[in-house]
């Protein structure tokens, strides 16, 4: 652990405002965007705008990497905010080191598109990979906090649509239960300078209301026998820690091939932060390594 990175980190982070709950959704994504803007890009990797069957996506790849392994990528933001562009810095370090192409998904956002809009638009992205020719068996899914829940929503989808089954999944920092239950809600909200519990249930409100509680909206209420292998990665200083600690303990009861990493007093979605932190190219490393140990192509 870099005690000066962090620090940096840290500092960055407190010089931000923490949002809390709103409704002006256009402000909210700009001042996002604004947030991440100056993240770098990865050096090497080439991003190619397309489109899934009318949703927006990006291809993302370094010259030469394989054509027939996908890493489909699900960005965060509290399915209201957040775009590919947000998360363009995150996923060309990805792909950096995944031994394929990653394709990110512009799903529709709430409340202008509410529950299941998102799950619905992550799957039919991955009924267009295997329309593309990819096996399944090529294919893993990932996303970061909302889209790490969407992750494992989308793996759920999959199973109960009786699709092939992608390879595995590699959630970062998930958010999976939005009827908000978890202890760290409240034990780590002076540690988490990015998240706060009052944005999340109104995240949770705009995006699914009434329907928060059914299985693809909060995976942890799901039956999740028969996902392919998860990796769940997660730092300890987060409002979402008991999310992915519950997540991996009932996956792991249902006879899931679950791999938990809680990552020492790093912040959410600490990989995002891959250009300042070591620990957060580490992680993308180690995660990456996982998946090319599981992605049909690297056999």
């Amino acid at each position: 652990m870099s005690a000066a990175e962090l620090e940096a980190v840290n500092q960055l982070l407190q010089a931000l405002p923490k949002e809390g709950p709103t409704d002006d959704w256009a402000k909210a994504r700009q001042n996002m965007a604004e947030a991440l803007a100056a993240f770098p890009l990865a050096d090497g990797v080439e991003n190619k705008p397309a489109n899934a069957n009318g949703i927006p996506v990006e291809w993302s790849g370094r010259h030469g990497a394989a054509q027939d392994a996908v890493l489909l990528y699900l960005h965060g933001g509290g399915y209201c905010i957040g775009s590919i562009g947000t998360h363009r810095s995150l996923v060309t370090q990805i792909a950096k080191s995944f031994n394929g192409r990653v394709l990110s998904v512009d799903y529709r956002l709430g409340p202008e598109h509410m529950f299941p809009a998102a799950v619905d638009d992550a799957v039919a992205a991955y009924r267009f990979l295997l329309d593309q020719g990819i096996k399944p068996s090529h294919i893993a899914i990932a996303g970061d906090s909302a889209g790490g829940g969407l992750t494992v929503a989308t793996l759920l989808a999959i199973r109960d649509r009786k699709l092939p089954r992608p390879a595995a999944g590699w959630a970062l920092s998930p958010w999976v239960d939005l009827e908000g239950r978890g202890a760290s809600l409240k034990t780590k909200a002076e540690s988490d300078l990015i998240v706060a519990a009052d944005s999340l249930h109104n995240f949770a409100k705009s995006y699914a209301g009434a329907r928060r509680g059914e299985p693809l909206a909060s995976p942890l209420n799901a039956d999740l026998k028969g996902l392919p292998p998860l990796l769940i990665q997660v730092g300890s200083a987060e409002v979402l820690l008991d999310d992915s600690i519950t997540l991996a303990g009932r996956a792991g009861a249902a006879d899931v091939d679950v791999k938990l990493e809680i990552w020492p007093h790093l912040p959410h979605v600490f990989q995002m932060f891959w250009a300042m932190l070591s620990e957060g190219r580490d992680g993308i490393v180690a995660a990456t390594t996982w998946l090319n140990a599981r992605v049909g192509h690297a056999r």
